[in-house]
């Protein structure tokens, strides 16, 4: 089969071997994948300290047709349509645990639409939900708020009821496309003054919530941003893995801040956030109240242009590759 992976020059599309499913697992035939952030990070020859040089097949989200499944997978047969997460993706057949498998809710939804659900649903029903103990009223600040995960952090704010929904971008010309999706305001946080701004529209309290998507060179301004007694969930570091941490401010303002990934989880953990998150937005998804633009679709031969073009930071939404 053809398969991106990673050599010393870039990525390019080679022949592979199929994998086999092992017994939790679902063999797909893949006809679309959605492209993220840390996808970039393996395709440049490493994957956050995990092992992602020369070899390596990139991807971790996509659609497709079950053609084979293990022995103990459960709920799902060959000629299921569904939409998965997992590694070794961008290939013309991938493997799944079926914990990581979703029924593509409708014969209405094409699998390139498919193919942008599974990451940023599950990464934001678990932030926003499970790590943000959200509750109905309050308000939320999401960082990185233009990029895939961060729509449908909007979407899934606005729909839990928040007061107010804030979302932050450095790209002026998004704030009125953010707007359409869900935040209430929107701020740029390379602005000096983005931090008043929150607190001028909270009363000068804060916000409840804010799913830092950044890091970086925001992190004590997060905490300055946020209510006494609120909570920060660290989901990524766009802006950076390493910075100098306000330990004062932190104990000052009583904030509870907690980082989550997928990386150490065992996989009875992210069934169950599956599990979850599915129960929560099986119907919001099928009605298309959760969604996402595709803004680009690349032919899967052109991945090297698809990962340009992320790496670029101009669009808006989720970019797809069509097998």
């Amino acid at each position: 089969m053809k398969a991106v992976v990673v050599t010393k020059e870039g990525v390019g599309v080679q022949e592979v071997d199929i994998p086999e499913p092992k017994n939790n697992e679902i063999l797909v035939k893949v006809y679309a994948c959605g492209l993220n952030r840390a996808d970039l990070v393996v395709a440049s020859g490493g994957a956050h300290g995990a092992s992602g040089g020369p070899g390596t097949i990139v991807g971790m989200e996509f659609s497709g047709e079950i053609v084979a499944v293990g022995l103990d997978v459960k709920g799902f047969s060959i000629g299921d349509r569904v939409m998965c997460s997992g590694s070794s993706t961008w290939a013309e057949y991938a493997v799944a645990d079926y914990g990581r498998a979703i029924k593509i809710p409708n014969n209405n939804m094409d699998y390139l639409k498919a193919s942008t659900y599974p990451i940023a649903l599950a990464t934001m029903h678990n932030a926003i939900v499970t790590a943000g103990n959200f509750i109905k009223g309050q308000s939320i600040l999401i960082q990185g708020a233009s990029s895939g995960v961060g729509l449908m952090g909007l979407q899934v704010a606005k729909h839990l009821d928040a007061k107010i929904v804030i979302g932050t971008t450095t790209k002026p010309d998004k704030f009125e496309k953010l707007k359409s999706f869900g935040a209430d305001i929107v701020v740029n946080s390379k602005d000096s003054d983005w931090v008043d701004q929150v607190l001028s529209v909270t009363n000068g309290e804060g916000v409840d919530l804010i799913i830092d998507q950044l890091s970086g060179y925001t992190v004590n301004q997060n905490m300055q941003a946020t209510k006494i007694k609120g909570r920060i969930v660290n989901v990524g570091r766009l802006a950076g893995g390493t910075t100098e941490f306000n330990c004062d401010l932190h104990a000052l303002r009583r904030i509870h801040y907690e980082g989550v990934t997928f990386r150490t989880r065992s996989i009875e953990e992210i069934r169950n956030v599956y599990s979850n998150m599915w129960n929560d937005f099986e119907k919001l998804v099928e009605t298309g109240e959760l969604s996402l633009p595709v803004e680009k679709v690349f032919d899967f031969k052109d991945v090297a242009e698809a990962l340009s073009y992320m790496s670029n930071n101009q669009h808006f939404g989720k970019l797809v590759l069509k097998l």
